[in-house]
Order: C-alpha cells, then sequence, then structure tokens
C-alpha cells in the first residue's frame, strides 16, 4: 500500500483580513484541503523571519504568511513590512537549501473566501508536487534559539 503525502502547512493569517475570509470559507462550506494549520496574528508585519524559520525547523513542509491587500492594513503598514521580509525570507531559504517555492505570502481580505480557498488548494498542490521538506525538525535553521 503506497502512502500519500499528506503536507503540513503553515499560515499565519491576519487577523482582519486573511483570517476572517479563511472563517468565511468554512462557513460558506468551501472545500480546501485540510493541510493548512493556521496561526491568527494580528497583523502580518508582525511575523518576523524567524518564526517562519521556526515553523519550518519544526517540520512545515511548506509555510505562508496571509494579510490585508496594500493600502487596506488595520496597521497602516504591517503589511509592507511583511512585504520586505518576504524577500529577505526567500533568500534565507535558498541560503539554507529550502527551495523558496515552499514559501509565499499573498494578500486574501475578508470578503475573499473563494479567492483563500483555491489559494489553499494551489498552494498544497504545489508542496506534494516539491514533495516532504528535507530538512529534519529541529536540525539547525535557528542554532541555539530557545525563545521561539
Amino acid at each position: 500500500m503506497t502512502h500519500r503525502f499528506e503536507p503540513v502547512i503553515i499560515g499565519f493569517l491576519c487577523n482582519w483580513c486573511s483570517y476572517t475570509g479563511a472563517d468565511l470559507a468554512g462557513v460558506s462550506r468551501l472545500q480546501y484541503p485540510p493541510s493548512l494549520r493556521p496561526i491568527r496574528v494580528m497583523c502580518t508585519g508582525m511575523v518576523h523571519p524567524d518564526l517562519v524559520m521556526a515553523a519550518f525547523s519544526g517540520g512545515a513542509d511548506g509555510v505562508l504568511v496571509l494579510g490585508c491587500h496594500p493600502g487596506a492594513c488595520h496597521y497602516i503598514e504591517g503589511n509592507i513590512k511583511a512585504s520586505a521580509r518576504a524577500d529577505v525570507i526567500s533568500v534565507i531559504l535558498r541560503d539554507i537549501g529550502i527551495d523558496p517555492g515552499r514559501f509565499e505570502i499573498k494578500w486574501i481580505s475578508s470578503a475573499e473566501a473563494s479567492v483563500f480557498a483555491r489559494f489553499i488548494t494551489d498552494f498544497t498542490k504545489r508542496i506534494i508536487k516539491l514533495g516532504p521538506q528535507q530538512v529534519k525538525p529541529g536540525k539547525g535553521l535557528i542554532q541555539g534559539r530557545t525563545d521561539i
């Protein structure tokens, strides 16, 4: 019997937009894979690269940062900060041997339930195609960090 790879995707979702969009997808009974493990954050601007690296170090196959559209951030420029950090995260991932395609930042509003469901479906398919994450949990992504 062949074991089907079921990825673990950690998603940092903005409280005001993406998390609400995910909730709307749920109450609307839209179908998407159960691969996402959502973590509600007040703003994507608070998602430090260390949190993304900790998710990969903990065994995640993919990591998402989902927030408000530019110009709609409840904290004015949090999503602009998150976007700049996403560029840095992609470079770090490449440097440590993790395919940057395992990470993505996307803007999804509270009214975009169908966009949310479609995006999670597409991202899950991408991660399945890439296969399981090869970095072993707890092995050297964030050496010596115990505070995250």
